[in-house]
């Protein structure tokens, strides 16, 4: 096997990547388990909210007009006619001279313009005395303030956290319609993997893969299934081929190398189209994409840096789009305190550690050395166009933290 075609730039890969976004089928869901999940379509209210003009605290319903004046030095008294709890309502109405006790979020009676909070007030019996004023409209929540019964409150393709929630509910749904989840096959490929344990015979390679990649996968809000497969040209292609029926996205890691029972490409284009294979980016230059029965197929390689570096280059944007969101890089700035070559042609993406200014890479950069992963918290971006960052050089960079799926 070889490349099936020169290294092609990160943004055509990418490119390619996109022309295949086809967004998930919608479910429907309890709104209690909806954070996290897509809008497929927007939503209307039901209701006003509040209903009705409420309290926004405690105190006493009174007539705006009758507390004008009203001071520590200057006391008003007036007659408590009735109370409310919250949840209730008065059927009372004030007049010139009267108040009700009022809780928060109770319904303004009939004839009060304002609530006089307690704290300004001392009660005697169904006497009131106020030592404070207050202007009409004071301390209620009008009617429909926050929605109005019909008005569209949130629009489709929108993130559902714990604010939009609240909204959702408020607008009277207790079900709201969303994205599926992907529904991901991981298939670790290669003879040499074993599963971790104190015992290891010659030959054999910890299997760390499985955690890793299917651990990323989760973090861009999508369901995984992990299978293991021999270097077979046969057994993958066959494994490939019953997956891309199944599942929503295939993602291979190993076999996409030069050497000797590498399989998953030719088996990729035995199936279907491969859209590409091989990425002017480092680490993770062997790392191809393709089409098997109109499923998406991403085939990283096996070192495990490489790997994670493709799936958050490459596929990690894919699960975003199909389940409704747009995915960019948060792309922040930090003083490099380190020099770094670069070639031109190229995309970089270093292992590095940043603070609130400055950035500085890891040492120890090998597409196998996954401590260098767990030392790193960003990646810095060297430009195709660019020959490398020179120290004080203001840099681009990308926190690992700031990828995950939203509220994960």
């Amino acid at each position: 096997m070889k490349f099936i075609s020169n290294l092609i730039p990160l943004k055509e890969a990418l490119s390619k990547v996109d022309e295949n976004v086809k967004l998930m089928d919608t479910e429907t869901i309890d709104l209690k388990d909806s954070q996290g999940r897509v809008l497929a379509h927007s939503v209307s209210s039901y209701h006003n909210s509040p209903p009705f003009d409420k309290s926004a605290m405690d105190g006493y319903a009174v007539i705006a007009e009758d507390t004008f004046g009203a001071s520590n030095n200057v006391i008003k008294e007036l007659k408590i006619i009735d109370r409310i709890g919250a949840g209730d309502f008065s059927q009372k109405t004030v007049h010139h001279g009267e108040a009700i006790v009022i809780a928060t979020g109770a319904p303004i009676p009939d004839g009060a313009n304002a609530v006089l909070m307690k704290e300004y007030t001392y009660e005697d019996g169904d006497n009131l005395e106020i030592h404070s004023q207050v202007t009409p409209g004071e301390n209620i929540s009008p009617k429909a303030e926050d929605i109005a019964k019909g008005e569209e409150v949130l629009g489709s393709n929108v993130l559902i956290r714990p604010q939009e929630m609240g909204l959702i509910a408020s607008a009277g749904y207790n079900q709201v319609e969303v994205y599926k989840k992907p529904r991901v096959k991981l298939l670790i490929t290669g003879n040499e993997l074993a599963d971790p344990s104190p015992d290891l015979d010659d030959a054999k390679i910890i299997n760390s893969n499985q955690f890793t990649i299917a651990a990323l996968i989760k973090s861009a809000g999508a369901i995984v299934d992990i299978d293991h497969g021999f270097d077979d040209f046969d057994e993958v292609k066959d494994a490939i081929d019953k997956a891309s029926k199944e599942y929503d996205c295939v993602i291979t890691t190993g076999g996409t190398a030069i050497s000797k029972g590498d399989v998953v490409v030719d088996a990729v284009e035995d199936l279907g189209e491969v859209l590409f294979h091989g990425v002017a980016m480092r680490p993770g230059k062997p790392v191809g994409a393709g089409l098997v029965n109109g499923t998406q197929i991403f085939m990283l390689s096996g070192q495990p840096v490489a790997a994670m570096s493709q799936f958050d280059i490459i596929a990690r944007q894919f699960f975003f789009k199909i389940q409704g969101l747009d995915y960019d890089h948060h792309i922040v700035k930090r003083e490099s305190k380190t020099k770094i070559h670069s070639s031109l042609g190229r995309t970089d993406y270093i292992r590095a550690v940043a603070d609130d200014e400055c950035v500085r890479h890891v040492l120890n950069r090998g597409s196998g050395i996954i401590r260098s992963m767990v030392e790193a918290n960003c990646y810095i971006i060297i430009d195709e166009n660019n020959e490398g960052i020179e120290i004080g050089d203001m840099v681009d960079l990308i926190f690992f933290n700031d990828m995950a799926w939203p509220t994960l």
